[in-house]
């Protein structure tokens, strides 16, 4: 079984969503169901907030039109145990073009589906993370006169869909280095055209005081 790290390095992102839970009593059963949306479309959420750069990230509401999401399993953490999946119908994912990709999970087919169901009912757990894979994106970079750098990225296109997990921690060490390492090539770039702009400058305005002595 892959790691997470294994998991990054191979391009893998992850994301996180929030939980919604709900029960539907039947004479048959008692469903035990999840639900919630792993991203939304068109709505700019921050990413990275530091004093160098900070990133807001955009999915597209046609990112996932050619996304392969023929077999999405729910994990804990993005490891371990699978607790429902699409193949077999216990989960369910619902493309929704006014708001974002719908995810609804049943709990209830095994003893430690159903436990789980129990803690994010009472509260335990409520934050989900969805693991992806882009195929496609635009990225805008912004600086700003303090030399401040906002990079605007816009996920055009979503190649797999991995994975919706239940987690512990929603954002951990090992996603936010990998998300830096991702804008790194960007932030290098525009600081290198920023040194190469004041170059220029610097070479533009000694020249003009050589011409004037």
């Amino acid at each position: 079984m892959k790691t997470i790290e294994e998991k990054l390095n191979s391009g893998r992102e992850y994301r996180g969503m929030q939980l919604s839970v709900f029960e539907n009593e039947t004479e048959e059963q008692k469903e035990m169901v999840v639900e919630g949306y792993a991203t939304t479309f068109g709505e700019p959420y921050l990413l990275i907030n530091d004093k160098e750069y900070s990133v807001y990230e955009t999915i597209s509401k046609n990112a996932f039109d050619s996304c392969n999401m023929d077999d999405v399993v729910l994990q804990y953490d993005h490891t371990g145990h699978v607790y429902c999946r699409t193949r077999n119908g216990s989960l369910k994912l619902r493309i929704d073009p006014d708001k974002g990709l719908h995810v609804e999970a049943y709990l209830g087919g095994t003893e430690i589906g159903r436990q789980l169901y129990e803690e994010i009912k009472q509260g335990y757990s409520d934050k989900m993370s969805f693991g992806f894979k882009v195929a496609e994106d635009e990225r805008k970079v912004i600086e700003d006169e303090n030399g401040h750098i906002t990079i605007h990225r816009t996920i055009t296109k979503i190649e797999r869909l991995f994975d919706v997990s239940v987690v512990s921690i929603p954002a951990n060490d090992n996603t936010d280095i990998h998300v830096r390492n991702y804008f790194n090539g960007v932030i290098e770039a525009a600081k290198t055209e920023r040194f190469l702009k004041e170059r220029a400058k610097k070479a533009l305005l000694l020249k003009i005081k050589l011409l004037e002595v």
